[in-house]
């Protein structure tokens, strides 16, 4: 088998596995989008060991990032300038998502800014904006930190399988 059609089958077979999990046992506490992302920021990244650390932690530094920027509009903080308050929020918040990239684990931009767009999009489509402090699964940080890690190490799995197909 090439080793192309071993990747391929080794993500199909453990993406199906990933969907059944994410939309059944693990339901509400895993997302099969943010776990697709991270599998995909895992072989962006470079498919290896250091790629799964630092696509967990640039999507989690993001998703934390994007936690503070909820919580903060959430709060009202600078409602008093109006229309401009959240997206002086929003600037502050994704300044660090590249000024920390001489951070080794931080290093990968693009793994930042994927935690930090899917955490605001499930907020802002979920409604759950305002539970960025919660600390229970309807925390939107804490969904896309778990899906992140699942995802991630999914990616790896797929790698793996993918070695040993190809064999």
């Amino acid at each position: 088998m090439s080793k192309l059609i071993a990747l391929a089958t080794s993500i199909a077979v453990l993406g199906g596995v990933w969907a059944f999990l994410a939309l059944n046992p693990l339901a509400g506490a895993a997302l099969v989008w943010v776990g697709f992302i991270a599998w995909g920021c895992y072989f962006h990244t470079g498919g290896d060991n250091a790629a799964l650390q630092k696509t967990i932690a640039g999507m989690i530094f993001g998703a934390v990032m994007a936690g503070i920027a909820l919580a903060l509009v959430s709060g009202g903080a600078l409602a008093g300038l109006g229309a401009l308050g959240a997206p002086l929020i929003i600037a502050a918040t994704v300044f660090p998502l590249v000024a920390v990239a001489g951070m080794n684990l931080l290093s990968v931009v693009p793994a930042n800014v994927y935690g930090y767009a899917a955490t605001a999009g499930l907020a802002l489509t979920a409604g759950t904006a305002g539970n960025a402090t919660m600390m229970n699964m309807s925390n939107p940080v804490l969904l896309v930190a778990v899906s992140v890690v699942l995802g991630a190490l999914f990616g790896m799995a797929s790698g793996k399988l993918a070695g040993m197909l190809g064999k």
